[in-house]
């Protein structure tokens, strides 16, 4: 399976690395956030986080035409979100920010598309994301109707990386 295009949801200490880190093996990604200023910064081959040795991975791959930002979703082939998990006053899981990106890249899917959810979150998040997708996008299947002959195909990456580290993770690991 081979992805042309890649979009990340999210891009912060886990979402920009690995946006990063794709187009430096020259795939096309797009990188999405909600904050303006994070995308502006972007799309300038700059970064707005402190990460060793991401500044000059993400400038080249600017300039090279692999990594662009913008604050609404465009359709890929695959998707990774990469969005927190934070924890309520409760201390339940606050799952918005997972919901509102999966939400927001439903209206873009197409037939084939692989989506990824790379967020700490608790068990059952990767099948709620699915059934929220499911639920905007009747046209499509998904695994938990089809298994293996969905449309979409759905997986969760549990987040791996020590912030501060993460490029040199993502390369050696």
């Amino acid at each position: 399976m081979s992805f042309a295009t890649i979009c990340v949801s999210g891009l912060g200490y886990i979402g920009l690395p690995t946006a990063a880190a794709f187009a430096s093996r020259q795939k096309q990604v797009i990188g999405v956030d909600i904050n303006q200023h994070a995308v502006d910064t972007i799309n300038r081959g700059e970064i707005h986080i402190v990460e060793p040795d991401l500044a000059s991975v993400v400038k080249t791959a600017v300039e090279g035409g692999f990594l662009r930002a913008r604050t609404t979703p465009v359709e890929a082939d695959a998707w990774l979100i990469a969005v927190p998990t934070p924890f309520k006053g409760d201390h339940e899981p606050d799952m918005t920010y997972v919901e509102s990106a999966a939400r927001s890249i439903a209206p873009v899917l197409k037939k084939g598309a692989l989506v990824i959810l790379e967020s700490t979150s608790p068990v059952g998040s990767t099948e709620k994301m699915a059934e929220w997708l499911a639920e905007m996008r009747p046209d499509l299947t998904f695994p938990q109707q089809v298994g293996e002959q969905a449309d979409v195909n759905i997986a969760y990456c549990p987040e791996r990386v020590l912030p501060g580290q993460v490029m040199v993770e993502l390369i050696k690991n």
